[in-house]
């Protein structure tokens, strides 16, 4: 009933199996990989012909994780898996990107592939798995991919690079490096370091690239014995190739004197006035496939004149970056801001300060955590000069924030230094290349202006490549068309010690270590350039935070008093709340944080706190209210929840007929701790307490005699009853 293939190797000290023919036997591949405890099933579909029009190539990739996985039910309501969370929408991309350049150019029928984490160990993340078994579910599936791809995980532990490391030992680790490719070279790097050098990040990206080659190998193992037939493509038709030729001739001479123009908007007015004329002299057959020909001269154009002349579109050089402008301290009622303007990119990005109330709550398959450092990226379509609709963060979205989040990350102050929940938001004012770096600058900005106190100022810039058979450029600070025309977007944030985040896409089927070497060395001098520019508007974190925002105190309390000052049902801590206006957090490890924008009400609110938990001292004079009156004395709260008595006896120097002639149940009075018994019961005195002042008075009375039971008349304590004998 089955034709089942397997393939298993060793690989980073744990086993890995391939294995396809059992499930999804109708998809056109359909692979399940186990590494380790962790198995994701990896599917390949891909449409029998194309849509008629299409001229991209319509690839979906889906993760998803089921919660099964990991022996758990989803939370919320409905109590099913919903939308695709941050994770997923990450993980799709991760794996998009390393596929997609390796389809046949020709190739337009759209494909989806979906991988589904189906069991998860909790030590190694289904995102290489799933990684892996979307390839080889694409490369026995028979559509036109040139592949396989393979990626490892590599970690950086001890000064070693690590293949692969478990959960445990990422925590270890000071580098999170996914890397991606194919036998010839790297397709796809993504990555959060704490500011290492680029000598080390590359070596840890051909460390990866080495370690993965073994994993290439069983793919095609697996593929020699179940592989379905190629697809056969078609070659381009003869009417294409002629239109090809016919636009060039008329639209080659216009669009290079477009190409000419700086400004992107005026540019692209002219290349679309071109288009236009050019459209008016083709048949309307020719019309509805022009948009590929047009394409692929505007990409002719831009490419020859960068390898031939090193000139590129807005006139620059390789090497040079944009100019630059900072601008802190923009919006008066925020707490951090910050506007930084690259060229025709621009980022408006502002820092809010919260409490441990507004951490971010992730339910994952690993369990559930708090994330206190949020970055959010909006890229609304003004920012292009477009109209059109506003929908929640996308994956491209999703992908940018993360991007800088990764390079922020590393650089934050730990909780206890700074016990604030950060929330940064990008808004993307202007558009013409790496949006996502002028986000890094701009967050960093922000949040030095929030007075966060970083390690030290990050920065960003996006590098990239044109490569031809005859040469290649590397390309500093690309603008948008130089990134949809060329052969790579590789992003480089980091601090002047060191890289924090990196991230590399490639258009072409690979791209060598000694590219690599010369765009993280450009990207260096790049980014150093770029930290100066920010420099000049701010260069550290400011002292204070701005008067807007809340202020955070910290005190630890004894595990024991952490009830206490919850109370019954939370009714302690909601009256502080109400009373103060403050927001108060507490741990499981007594630790609490009490915020607000109001001093003295944060101070009222530590005061309270430390009244509910002290322990009362002997001879320390308390402030209290009568809460009960008893014929023998009353009963007085002197420090938080805690009650004590004041005896009859010790209410005035004199006798006292009645405790009511004295006190009355609400009384203020002032006390003296003389005492605790031998259950704790706190005694108290009011006699040798001045009621006016708090102050301590001598005591008037005698020494009281000691009692026959405590001392003889020798000194020596009374001796202790005979026992009896028992009875004979």
């Amino acid at each position: 009933m089955f034709d089942v293939v397997r393939k298993e190797i060793e690989w980073g000290g744990r086993p890995l199996v391939f294995e396809t023919g059992r499930l999804a036997r109708q998809a056109d591949g359909a692979v399940v990989v186990t590494y380790g405890e962790t198995s994701a099933l990896c599917t390949a579909v891909g449409a029998k012909a194309p849509k008629p029009g299409m001229d991209f190539f319509p690839l979906t990739v889906n993760y998803q994780e089921k919660t099964f996985a990991a022996g758990k039910i989803p939370g919320g309501f409905f109590k099913r898996e919903g939308r695709p969370t941050e994770k997923e929408t990450l993980i799709s991309r991760l794996i998009d990107r390393p596929l997609r350049p390796l389809f046949h150019p020709s190739y337009r029928c759209e494909t989806q592939v979906i991988s589904t984490v189906v069991s998860h160990d909790l030590e190694n993340d289904p995102d290489i798995v799933s990684l892996l078994g979307c390839s080889a579910a694409l490369t026995i599936s028979g559509l036109p991919f040139m592949g396989p791809v393979a990626g490892a995980r590599v970690g950086y532990i001890d000064k070693a690079f690590v293949l692969n490391p478990t959960a445990e030992e990422m925590l270890k680790s000071e580098l999170d490096l996914v890397v991606a490719g194919t036998r010839e070279g790297v397709l796809m790097v993504e990555s959060e370091a704490n500011e290492l050098s680029e000598k080390i990040m590359l070596e840890a990206v051909m460390f990866g690239h080495e370690a993965y080659q073994l994993v290439i190998d069983n793919i095609i193992d697996l593929a020699e014995q179940s592989a379905k037939e190629p697809r056969p493509i078609e070659d381009t038709p003869q009417e294409v190739l002629d239109l090809n030729k016919k636009i060039k001739d008329l639209a080659e001479s216009e669009l290079r004197k477009a190409y000419k123009e700086t400004v992107k908007q005026t540019r692209y007015e002219k290349i679309s006035t071109v288009k236009q004329e050019v459209a008016e002299q083709l048949s309307e057959e020719e019309q509805a496939i022009m948009d590929g020909p047009i394409k692929d001269l505007e990409k002719d154009i831009v490419r020859r004149d960068i390898l031939d002349s090193g000139q590129r579109i807005d006139g620059r050089n390789t090497t040079t970056v944009r100019p630059i402008d900072c601008l802190v301290s923009m919006l008066p009622r925020s707490h951090g801001s910050a506007v930084f303007t690259r060229g025709e990119t621009q980022a408006l990005v502002v820092t809010t300060l919260g409490t441990g109330q507004d951490e971010q709550i992730i339910d994952a398959l690993e369990g559930e955590y708090r994330e206190h450092f949020m970055l959010h990226y909006n890229f609304p379509p003004y920012s292009v000069g477009e109209a059109g609709r506003m929908f929640g963060p996308g994956r491209r979205e999703i992908g940018h924030g993360k991007l800088a989040w990764r390079a922020i990350k590393p650089l934050l102050p730990s909780k206890e230094d700074f016990p604030y929940t950060i929330r940064v938001v990008s808004e993307i004012t202007e558009s013409n290349g790496s949006s996502s770096m002028a986000t890094v600058c701009g967050s960093s900005l922000s949040m030095m202006d929030a007075g966060v106190p970083l390690k030290a100022p990050v920065a960003g810039i996006a590098m990239g490549l044109i490569k031809e058979d005859d040469g290649y450029a590397v390309l500093s600070d690309i603008l948008g068309d130089e990134d949809h025309l060329g052969d790579m977007d590789f992003k480089v944030a980091g601090t002047e010690a060191g890289v924090t985040s990196l991230q590399m896409d490639i258009k072409i089927t690979s791209i060598t270590e000694e590219i690599m070497k010369i765009a993280l060395d450009q990207a260096r001098e790049g980014r150093l350039h770029i930290l100066g520019e920010m420099s000049k508007a701010l260069t550290e974190s400011r002292d204070n935070l701005s008067e807007h925002a809340p202020r955070i105190s910290t005190m630890n309390v004894p595990q024991d008093k952490i009830r206490d000052v919850i109370g019954t049902g939370g009714k302690v801590i909601r009256e502080i709340c109400e009373e103060t206006g403050c927001k108060i957090d507490i741990d499981d490890e007594g630790l609490i944080k009490i915020a607000s924008s109001d001093g003295e009400a944060a101070d009222r609110a530590i005061d309270w706190i430390k009244g509910i938990v002290a322990e009362p001292e002997v001879g320390v004079i308390y402030t209290g209210k009568v809460v009960k009156v008893m014929d023998f004395g009353a009963f007085v709260n002197f420090l938080g929840p805690r009650d004590g008595l004041v005896h009859i006896s010790e209410l005035l120097n004199e006798r006292v007929g009645q405790v009511t002639d004295v006190v009355n149940e609400g009384d203020e009075v002032k006390v003296k701790v003389i005492g605790l018994d031998d259950r704790g019961k706190v005694k108290l005195s009011m006699r040798v307490v001045d009621q006016e002042t708090g102050e301590e008075i001598d005591d008037p009375r005698p020494p009281r005699e000691p009692r026959s039971n405590e001392k003889d008349n020798d000194g020596r304590p009374p001796r202790k009853p005979r026992r009896r004998r028992a009875a004979d």
